[in-house]
């Protein structure tokens, strides 16, 4: 019962976590702090002419590091400046939530003198308020006014102003302080979400009991150690996504996001806006900046499945920000870099895309330099049991349920069918099973789906032993199994009975004792 309960509540726990997500991921992709960044650049433009002087600076205290850097400045456009809290003016007025009157500072020596070496703009007085927190008791930035022009000191009337304009634009810097904690820790939750799934559905997502799907881990392993660019092949429903995570959990870039896009998705007319963004006002409705995937996937992995869809017309562009590192968004000039690994997936033959003018050989040859081919369910059949139960308890806890498990003919079903949608088909047969069956009781299969049924042969049903008589399942059990060996041996008792695990004569008295006939 403990355990049922823990499970229980890990469930609970996994879905209020995907739903913090799903509204996380909404708010940083719909939120944008443009509007307050242009209402501090305002401030900095007519902040001079109000207070008649030349230049005006408004500083921002980080939340994690508490050090201080300038966010707009008058001249500032490519430059920084990060004034020590001990050692400069604007370090003073933080710590100590009070406002100064500095003149005649080009006569003495201190910071705003390094600042005007780098700058090229000497400071000779200045008035400096505190930006107080609207959410604290803190501080949390600085507005700078430097340079009388109309008379050579600033005056405590100056100051007085300064600060009660100091009370207004508190506000809207402490928008953008929230903003960016609110962002941070949307990708904090993200990546935390990813890995809650991964170490949640362990044993039903990566089972790999076949020799075709180790062979598959064993490559995945080696690539993840590497920043090389992967193409993953497999039919649809054969778990390419869920290699691609498992290729980002592994790697050195597990710490940052992981992006997914389905390419076949998306409207040609907006692929180019979905990977690299736009500005406000690119185009009609922009009426927001938004972060293009690559963007979003800066540090980490970008997976694109369905990559054989992509249009050819994006392809160039694309070709050219995976090979530089660097895009730019819809309606602005401004070089961004990217630094992220490529994973594609398709479940096309490429080469033949290629024949057909449909996909660049040269994005084809810088997109994929190994390929992990996935096999189909059917070709991976050691899979299909494991791969049942493990949805069946899965089912179970989803939908509040407890079967008794599979009857023994319903697991020879799995095992003869051909599952054409693979995994994902499995998975969906399993939750319709647990559905239709009682709590209690035993999937059987007359419950299972009528495409399952008409393409299994009749004697796989007729076998279903009656009740719950231990010696009757297992012996419908020990019949089924020797058939499975003598058929994959081609009748050689002697390797059938060397699969089984058991000698010769003892494989020749069960034939006898079950009358069974080759």
């Amino acid at each position: 019962m403990a355990k049922k309960h823990n499970d229980t509540e890990m469930l609970v726990d996994r879905n209020r976590l995907t739903g913090l997500k799903m509204r996380m991921d909404q708010l940083d992709r719909s939120w944008t702090h443009d509007n307050y960044q242009d209402f501090l650049r305002f401030y900095v433009k007519v902040l001079p002419k109000i207070m008649e002087a030349e230049r005006c600076t408004i500083y921002l205290s980080d939340i994690g590091t508490d050090k201080i850097s300038s966010m707009f400045g008058t001249g500032l456009e490519d430059k920084m400046i990060k004034p020590p809290r001990d050692k400069s003016i604007v370090g003073k007025v933080m710590s100590t939530g009070k406002g100064v009157i500095e003149n005649d500072l080009d006569k003495r020596s201190g910071f705003h003198s390094q600042v005007a070496i780098e700058t090229d703009f000497v400071s000779r007085n200045m008035i400096c308020a505190p930006i107080k927190s609207v959410t604290t008791t803190g501080v949390s930035g600085a507005v700078q006014v430097i340079n009388k022009k109309t008379q050579k000191t600033f005056s405590e009337k100056d100051l007085a102003l300064l600060e009660e304009i100091a009370v207004y634009l508190s506000k809207s810097l402490e928008s953008i302080i929230l903003n960016k904690e609110v962002l941070r820790i949307s990708n904090q939750l993200n990546r935390e979400v990813e890995r809650f799934d991964k170490g949640f559905f362990q044993d039903t997502m990566f089972i790999a009991e076949s020799q075709a799907m180790q062979d598959v881990l064993d490559l995945v392993r080696l690539v993840s150690a590497t920043p090389v660019n992967v193409l993953i092949l497999g039919e649809n429903g054969s778990g390419k996504e869920l290699i691609a995570r498992m290729i980002h959990e592994a790697s050195e870039r597990r710490e940052k996001p992981f992006v997914a896009i389905n390419c076949a998705s998306i409207p040609e007319h907006l692929m180019e806006s979905e990977f690299f963004g736009y500005e406000k006002g690119a185009f009609t409705g922009a009426d927001q900046s938004r972060k293009g995937r690559f963007e979003e996937a800066d540090g980490g992995t970008l997976l694109l499945d369905e990559i054989a869809d992509m249009p050819i017309a994006i392809q160039p562009k694309f070709l050219r920000a995976i090979q530089e590192g660097e895009g730019s968004r819809l309606g602005s000039n401004k070089l961004m870099s990217y630094d992220l690994r490529i994973i594609s997936a398709t479940n096309k033959d490429l080469k033949t895309e290629l024949d057909k003018k449909r996909f660049r050989e040269d994005l084809f040859f810088r997109l994929f330099s190994v390929e992990i081919q996935l096999p189909p369910l059917r070709d991976r059949k050691e899979d299909i049991v494991p791969l049942a139960i493990a949805f069946l308890e899965e089912t179970s806890r989803k939908f509040k349920k407890k079967v008794s498990g599979f009857s023994p003919a319903v697991l020879n079903l799995f095992e003869d069918y051909s599952w054409p949608g693979n995994v994902r088909q499995l998975r969906s047969e399993v939750e319709r099973l647990v559905a239709l069956t009682p709590d209690g009781k035993t999937i059987l299969p007359d419950k299972c789906s009528r495409g399952l049924l008409e393409n299994t042969p009749i004697e796989s049903l007729s076998n279903e032993p009656k009740g719950f008589s231990i010696p009757e399942q297992v012996k419908s059990l020990e019949i089924r199994l020797i058939r499975r060996a003598l058929k994959e041996t081609s009748g050689n008792r002697l390797k059938a009975a060397e699969l089984l695990g058991i000698t010769r004569q003892g494989l020749h008295k069960k034939i006898k004792r079950y009358q069974l006939e080759f």
